[in-house]
């Protein structure tokens, strides 16, 4: 594996001002303007500037000019990198206070499209060590370092090492980790972090986590805004998991009738959180409906009508009557008295605190949803949700497209699409340019001919890329036709793999490379180790045993593979221990895949072709990697742009030979006669991701 080395900064303040993606994104930037002697003059930084989308619809090239002059900058000098970021955020800091912000706010809360940017409380803080020491306590290796104390320091430290996150993951959503696969031990050198937190945010994308602009240097650095940030959205995702119909097919009792169904299938789990709120709410007699987890629930009236018809025998007859601070403190006696944990303080509940309150809430669900066991209904419900293998399908693309950094976020990929306007981001995000936004309606979309209008667009412009689309209009997306949709997201998968790896021709020399020629490089990258095993198509039964993929996964990095911890892979569980190996070791080794252990044991022609190929990626990424250090060692590799733009000098860069995939092997004819055939669809685990390439050596980033 070769060396990891961050941008470094001498100026420790300036550099804390950044996040390593960003930096190795402004230096990209940087160095994409030197002139023949290596050098970059300060009159080349007005219409770099100008182009960055920070500034891009803020300030002319004139203006930025003006202010480089105001700083005393003579544009016949040169500039080094550090001078330039310190004109970045004097810009900034304008920018910041001509749109009435704080002159101090720092250069990472800046407009992103990051979740993870904000600003985490104390009260959050300790929460979440409060539910780090309640989850993990008895975990074999944490126990040693936990309970962890919320008034220091002690959440951030452990965190540096990975361990801490990985294990965190696998509480939220079991099983996404092989733990096996990650390095545990007191003290680990810094490939062994690294490993772990490329592994660890590989694995938050798996579980629907966003992680743009973070990387394996700012956790290891521990960062505390992007640390509790992401706990933040770990947690949730752990809180909010039984909140759908597949779980709890109970929630089938908030609907009245089948149309109302599909409307909850497409809710995203705080909305149906609300709507269980405000179920029983109703029913007590409360007359105020609840439409966030902030203002309107900061006088605790609603949580007192909420725990009374939830617990009545818990029931103190003074909190309806008492003054907001004592009922926020009766309301949270109720709630202990019910075994909820308490993740919020009756400040924070006077406070307004949205994240706290809705994990409160969550709990409350999670003890006692109050909820009817009618077997009718219930049957009913688990009617309406979707088959084992149409459910993999939807949640393999429903993780691409969130991946992809779009501004929409995709809950239910079925209903999510069906006014197209998260087709069109998708397709614009794949194909820049392609989209006519003139002509596009943007949700809330309350005419159904604008929504046909958007899907009309979307076939368009998917037969202009030469989608197989026979007979298909917009109206059957509209219409929410499942294998028809499932079929075009594969095809658009599809390109968007194919139209990376092609702009990987610096050394194809033209030449396109076929599945067969990823199947040859497995296969000799194998062999040249000495081991014998080969696989004869991606359809070869023995790859359900794992092997091959391990010592494929050995021959590019030797020491990423325990082979203590590999099995013969002969019955079905010790194929599943391979396969669960295989998926945490490409994810540790820099894959952003999000293929399923019960895709190899299946032997998923699709998925195993995609995991090939972005293994094959990584080792030839390595080798430019190793290139461009000697050649410039304090220039970064790429990374993906922190303002939202497709670089020419991104993460793929051109410096790879091309990669496709045999249009052949993988054609897939969408037509609408789909209702009457079997799906041709098929789940795609792509290789490609997001915005964490920067830090995770050899994930391809979806641009």
């Amino acid at each position: 594996m070769s060396s990891y080395g961050g941008v470094i900064i001498s100026d420790q303040w300036l550099q804390s001002q950044f996040t390593q993606v960003e930096l190795r994104s402004l230096i990209s930037k940087f160095n994409s303007v030197k002139n023949q002697n290596g050098k970059v003059m300060a009159g080349d930084l007005p219409p770099l500037m100008v182009k960055l989308k920070a500034f891009r619809d803020m300030y002319s090239e004139e203006d930025i000019r003006g202010t480089l002059s105001g700083l005393g900058s003579n544009f016949s000098d040169e500039i080094d990198f550090e001078s330039f970021l310190k004109a970045y955020l004097n810009l900034q800091g304008q920018t910041t206070a001509k749109l009435g912000g704080s002159k101090n706010s720092s250069s990472f809360l800046k407009a992103t499209t990051t979740t993870l940017l904000h600003t985490i409380s104390e009260s959050e803080r300790a929460s979440y060590v409060a539910h780090i020491n309640s989850y993990l306590g008895d975990d074999p290796f944490l126990k040693q370092y936990l309970p962890l104390d919320p008034a220091t320091n002690d959440l951030f430290n452990l965190a540096k090492d990975g361990v801490l996150l990985c294990k965190l993951i696998n509480v939220a959503v079991p099983g996404t980790i092989d733990e096996r696969a990650i390095n545990t031990k007191r003290v680990l050198n810094p490939w062994e972090r690294n490993e772990n937190h490329t592994l660890c945010l590989n694995s938050a994308k798996a579980i629907g986590c966003t992680v743009v602009n973070i990387g394996t240097q700012d956790l290891i650095e521990g960062r505390p805004h992007l640390v509790l940030g992401l706990i933040s959205q770990i947690i949730k995702i752990q809180l909010l998991a039984d909140l759908n119909l597949k779980k709890t097919p109970q929630l089938v009792e908030l609907v009245e009738d089948s149309n109302d169904v599909e409307e909850l299938l497409s809710l995203p789990p705080e909305k149906v959180l609300l709507k269980w709120m405000n179920f029983h709410l109703q029913k007590a007699g409360y007359k105020k409906p609840v439409s966030n987890f902030s203002s309107d629930v900061k006088d605790g009236e609603a949580y007192a009508y909420l725990l009374n018809v939830l617990a009545p025998e818990h029931c103190n007859p003074a909190t309806l009557d008492a003054k907001p601070n004592e009922r926020a403190k009766l309301v949270l006696d109720h709630a202990e008295r019910m075994n909820c944990k308490r993740y919020l303080s009756p400040k924070d509940i006077l406070e307004g605190s949205s994240n706290l309150n809705l994990a409160f809430v969550a709990q409350i669900f999670h003890e006692r949803n109050g909820l009817t066991t009618d077997s009718k209904k219930i049957s009913f419900a688990e009617m309406m949700t979707d088959d084992v293998q149409t459910s993999r399908e939807e949640r393999c693309f429903r993780l691409w497209i969130n991946s992809l950094g779009i501004a929409t976020y995709v809950n239910n990929v079925f209903e999510d699409v069906r006014n197209g306007w998260i087709l069109l981001e998708v397709l614009d995000k794949v194909s820049p340019g392609s989209v006519n936004w003139k002509q596009a309606s943007k949700p809330p979309i309350k005419m159904p001919f604008r929504k046909v209008e958007n899907c009309n667009q979307v076939v368009k412009i998917g037969k202009q890329l030469k989608f197989s689309l026979v007979n298909v209009a917009g109206n059957d997306i509209v219409q929410g036709n499942k294998k028809l949709i499932l079929a075009f997201l594969w095809q658009l998968m599809r390109f968007n793999i194919l139209q990376l790896l092609r702009n990987l021709r610096s050394h194809s020399q033209g030449k396109e490379m076929t599945d067969a020629d990823i199947l040859n490089w497995a296969n000799n990258k194998v062999k040249s180790t000495g081991r014998t095993s080969r696989m004869e198509s991606f359809k070869d039964k023995s790859l359900s045993n794992g092997i091959f993929f391990l010592e494929l996964l050995s021959a590019v990095e030797p020491r990423v593979v325990n082979w203590n911890l590999v099995t013969k892979g002969e019955s079905a569980e010790e194929k599943k221990l391979n396969a669960t190996y295989i998926v945490s070791v490409a994810r540790k080794l820099g894959c952003s895949i999000f293929l399923l252990p019960e895709d190899i044991m299946e032997v998923n022609q699709k998925m195993l072709l995609t995991l090939t190929a972005s293994i094959m990626f990584w080792s030839l990424q390595q080798a430019v990697d190793d290139t461009e250090r000697s050649l410039s060692p304090v220039d970064a590799s790429p990374a993906t742009s922190i303002n939202g733009e497709d670089e020419s000098s991104s993460s793929l860069g051109g410096e790879i030979s091309n990669l496709s995939i045999d249009d052949t092997a993988s054609d897939t004819t969408v037509t609408s006669q789909f209702e009457n055939e079997g799906s041709t669809a098929s789940t795609l685990s792509t290789p490609l991701g997001d915005g964490i390439r920067a830090e995770e050596k050899g994930c391809i980033a979806v641009q």
